[in-house]
């Protein structure tokens, strides 16, 4: 069974896939960034729905197990720049093609995806950076883990140091504006999905 995690129908434009992320972004002893590490664990519809019958019942679906899936929402996820955009001093990074990658069914029994984004060329960080995760179209919404950990600067140089910004709520009467019809009447490139990121 094969369930391919991007979907890329405009007209399906609300949140169907959850994800809640952690990431670290890697530096290098000379203190430039090297890349982006990503685990997403995913929501669990989602998890339910692509575990079902590759595992013996009552264990676990394994990161061998997952390889064929993992290796195509790889391919997949490289289309559409695994949803990332790291900015170094206001300029995007160009990632090369993905090695490491994997998938995997956790205790909980949400599948989590696991996958290294490195730098084309490392590069030093002047003055700020930003990270972004999220689906301009918001078929995935994806959220930052609410623990200390959610962003982590591996190695960064003496006096890195990071903060995480979330989307304005919506108001009461934004909500109700929100419904089926809304989403499917937004035009491909709204990049909702970025006003909620």
């Amino acid at each position: 069974m094969a369930l391919a995690l991007v979907v890329s129908d405009a007209a399906s434009a609300h949140p169907h896939v959850w994800v809640t992320v952690k990431s670290h972004i890697e530096f290098a002893p000379d203190g430039k960034v090297t890349g982006v590490v990503h685990d997403w664990v995913f929501d669990e519809m989602y998890s339910s729905f692509a575990t079902q019958g590759l595992a013996p019942k009552g264990k676990l679906v394994t990161r061998d197990i997952f390889a064929p899936l993992a290796q195509e929402n790889a391919g997949s996820l490289a289309q559409v720049g695994y949803y990332t955009t790291l900015k170094l001093d206001g300029k995007a990074q160009e990632f090369a093609p993905v090695t490491e990658y994997w998938m995997e069914e956790r205790p909980d029994h949400l599948v989590a995806f696991h996958v290294r984004l490195n730098l084309k060329t490392p590069h030093v960080v002047g003055r700020f950076g930003s990270l972004l995760v999220a689906d301009p179209e918001f078929y995935i919404d994806f959220e930052f883990d609410t623990t200390p950990d959610a962003i982590v600067l591996d190695n960064a140089p003496d006096g890195c140091s990071n903060s995480l910004t979330k989307p304005k709520s919506l108001e009461a009467d934004d909500k109700k504006k929100l419904d089926e019809s809304f989403f499917t009447n937004l035009s491909p490139g709204s990049n909702f999905g970025f006003k909620m990121a």
